[in-house]
């Protein structure tokens, strides 16, 4: 899950990481508004969208796709210029290089006060899956693409891997600092943010904190100029809260009524849609499609309880794509049982006039009466016996592979 930068810095600031005076505005009233309000002769005026890159961006009308201005974070010196700046980045559409070629609707704006910048950092709090830790990267290289530096000059990436039994220690704090040209009070003040970033990266079950660029001011205090943060959505019991930071608006349609169903799924670039149960069958679904030259539409999960109605409603969410050019279903029945997900997947190509390829492969509880189900259906439903010949069966069906 993920939230825009001004909860970012409402959390940072909360946890006593140093940031700037800012203000969420979703009209061109509000940000003169904040601009009258913060009293800084420079103020930065942000889109507010979950992507990266927004700087380099572009914003084009959201009707006509006439390009409107470049750049969705601009420096404004002057009250005309807020005016202007925000006229020209609310109501449009912002394509960055995570977006994608449709872009996002800009909804909301952060108008920031200015800094007297002396360096600009990358530092980034990421779980370390290998490890079973967190890891810490740094970069003198802050306000540009860290991919290209990683690319380039990795070099000049640091990393400390943190012990989640020991945290934080202070010579990997004072270590890392050193590393990115720190001393003196400078240095104090990153260790001490630091630790909080850190603090709050555990205790409120982020997946990422990346903040891109951290600062340092020419008074040598270190300041989060940007904050972009995701969660752990297997952590959401712990946090009431994170529904009130949720932008629906942001997600994916078919993803939220995919989670109100009781179901997992996540929209992928390719053409074969993928219904599963179990969420580590469902990855390696996702692999062997690839092995054999094809590309996953998505990630479907309907988890070991599902229903003949949750199956129909996975089906007609696959289709909703109009990449999809073929599905695999792939189940291995244990609580789930087969002939339920054949009478759901019945139900599905009846109900929804199904016309690209579908192939089948049940194994587990109830495997033999799935698959006389679905023969006895007179459907065009292609059989497979183990996941190798599902994945190679329907790559060959629309046409892929090498």
């Amino acid at each position: 899950m993920n939230i825009h930068e001004y909860q970012g810095k409402a959390m940072l600031r909360e946890f006593g990481v140093p940031v700037l005076e800012g203000v969420h505005c979703t009209t061109v009233e509000q940000a003169l508004a904040a601009y009258d309000t913060l009293n800084s002769k420079v103020v930065a005026v942000k889109s507010q969208i979950h992507a990266g890159g927004r700087g380099k961006g572009t914003l084009y009308h959201p009707q006509t796709r006439e390009e409107v201005m470049q750049g969705g974070v601009k420096i404004a010196f002057s009250r005309d210029e807020v005016e202007t700046y925000s006229t020209n980045i609310l109501g449009n559409v912002l394509v960055t290089i995570q977006t994608g070629d449709e872009g996002k609707v800009v909804k909301n704006l952060y108008v920031e006060s200015g800094c007297d910048i002396d360096h600009e950092y990358y530092l980034a709090l990421l779980v370390d899956r290998d490890n079973k830790s967190v890891i810490i990267m740094a970069s003198t290289e802050g306000g540009v693409d860290i991919e290209h530096v990683a690319e380039h000059t990795p070099e000049k990436i640091h990393k400390v891997i943190i012990d989640v039994n020991a945290g934080l220690l202070g010579f990997q704090k004072r270590d890392l600092g050193l590393a990115l040209g720190l001393s003196g009070m400078s240095l104090r003040s990153f260790g001490k943010s630091l630790s909080a970033m850190y603090e709050m990266f555990v205790s409120q079950d982020c997946a990422m904190v990346e903040i891109n660029p951290l600062v340092k001011s020419k008074s040598d205090e270190i300041i989060a100029l940007d904050a972009k943060i995701s969660f752990d959505e297997n952590a959401e019991f712990r946090h009431k809260n994170w529904a009130q930071l949720r932008d629906l608006s942001e997600e994916e349609d078919v993803e939220i009524r995919a989670k109100e169903t009781g179901l997992s799924y996540v929209k992928l670039d390719g053409n074969i849609g993928c219904l599963v149960n179990g969420a580590g069958l469902a990855m390696a679904t996702m692999d062997v499609i690839k092995l054999y030259g094809g590309e996953p539409a998505n990630f479907l999960d309907v988890g070991g309880g599902a229903d003949e109605e949750q199956v129909k409603t996975a089906f007609s969410m696959i289709m909703e794509d109009p990449n999809v050019k073929g599905i695999l279903v792939n189940i291995f029945g244990g609580i789930m049982r087969c002939d339920i997900i054949a009478r759901g997947v019945i139900a599905a190509t009846e109900a929804l006039s199904l016309e690209v390829p579908l192939v089948v492969r049940l194994a587990g509880t109830n495997v033999e009466q799935g698959k006389e189900i679905l023969a006895a259906s007179n459907l065009n439903i292609h059989p497979a016996n183990d996941l190798a010949e599902g994945a190679q069966k329907i790559v060959s069906l629309i046409g892929g592979g090498e």
